[in-house]
């Protein structure tokens, strides 16, 4: 009896411990802004230009949010305004968002930084959500600093205050005197499995609270951000398997099975961090099948030349594969293709018709 409950025991310490090590798990990729897809030519002047340099992250509207690191330049006359003088919280990098001045003639004076997570939150799971903050020395300082969760990306056509309602915000005002970091911490319940995640301020001038701390205040806000986390609080829930899903499939020869949720860098064969979720699976199916041969494909819409089209989609397939061998599936089990554009799902007359025929595939060949 007592040998049975010294086994329970460390069976309840095992899958505590296990619950654990899956609340460390970080859901943003690229949380300090250290990798860069693109070498930084300058500072940020347009929003297009934040996502081509920094991997991940992009900027929900047209305006610019600014983008700190090495190699990075800021103008001289930004630079006698102090923009640029902040060292990054950790690592060499971050980024800097106008929040606040909109009724003061302030340009862009709303930003906001936008990254799809690793991984779609759980509803009903509580989340711990935070980052560090500090402000450009001559910023008027505010409160409101926040982030707010959404199920599909935001991309927004004009430099636009964003009327959404934040999931968490900062209450009281940022301070962060003498170049000081200040951390913005909370908690969230999901109540939908959202996939994105903006940081900014999401209240109007109105409703924002200032404090122009010194008479040489500008009469904009500007913060620095850094470090940005979402993570699990325990208890862990588990995540209920839909009728869908992809382990569910019925694996028979020569049946296309759709690959859900895999996502590349625009034009490019890199896999998005949200990718893993579905490639994972599809790691357990083929570990679980030692004999089974597969065939990746890959598709793409028709927008561009045919020939190029059929490169990139091979090129994708060729991305999924190279997962696979790095998780040690044999090569002998793995072939790959690309279709191009030749076998669309619907047609490529609408944006939503050439999103679904951008996808990736996989067949059995054998059992």
């Amino acid at each position: 009896m007592k040998i049975g409950l010294v086994f329970f025991n460390a069976f309840l310490l095992l899958q505590s411990a296990t619950a654990q090590q899956a609340a460390l798990v970080n859901v943003v990729p690229n949380p300090g802004f250290e990798r860069f897809g693109n070498p930084p030519i300058g500072w940020s002047y347009k929003g297009a230009y934040f996502g081509q340099v920094v991997k991940y992250w992009f900027s929900a509207t047209t305006s610019s949010p600014d983008v700190y690191g090495p190699g990075v330049k800021v103008p001289r006359d930004w630079a006698n305004k102090g923009f640029g003088e902040q060292k990054a919280h950790s690592g060499a990098s971050m980024a800097g968002l106008t929040l606040y001045g909109c009724t003061n003639g302030k340009p862009h004076c709303r930003e906001y930084i936008e990254i799809q997570l690793a991984e779609p939150l759980v509803p009903g799971q509580l989340y711990l959500v935070e980052f560090w903050a500090a402000h450009l020395q001559r910023s008027t300082q505010i409160n409101n600093l926040g982030v707010c969760f959404t199920e599909t990306r935001i991309e927004k056509k004009a430099e636009e205050f964003l009327k959404l309602d934040a999931h968490f915000s900062a209450k009281d005002i940022v301070e962060a005197p003498d170049g000081k970091w200040v951390k913005v911490s909370g908690t969230f319940q999901a109540d939908k499995e959202y996939e994105y995640l903006i940081i900014g301020n999401f209240s109007d001038d109105a409703h924002t609270l200032t404090n122009a701390y010194r008479d040489d205040c500008f009469n904009y806000a500007y913060y620095y951000i850094d470090d940005v986390l979402v993570k699990k609080i325990p208890p862990i829930l588990t995540v209920p398997i839909k009728p869908d899903d992809l382990t569910r499939q019925i694996l028979e020869p020569g049946k296309p099975i759709l690959l859900k949720n895999i996502y590349f860098e625009f034009d490019k064969d890199e896999l998005m961090p949200r990718s893993y979720v579905e490639l994972n699976k599809l790691l357990t199916i083929m570990q679980e099948n030692p004999n089974m041969v597969i065939e990746i494909i890959g598709h793409t819409d028709d927008i561009g030349d045919d020939d190029y089209n059929k490169y990139l989609s091979r090129c994708r397939a060729k991305s999924v594969v190279t997962f696979l061998l790095e998780s040690k599936i044999l090569p002998a089990r793995l072939r790959y293709k690309g279709a191009g554009e030749k076998e669309p799902v619907v047609p490529n007359n609408t944006e939503e018709g050439r999103a679904k025929n951008r996808r990736v595939e996989f067949a059995v060949v054998r059992k």
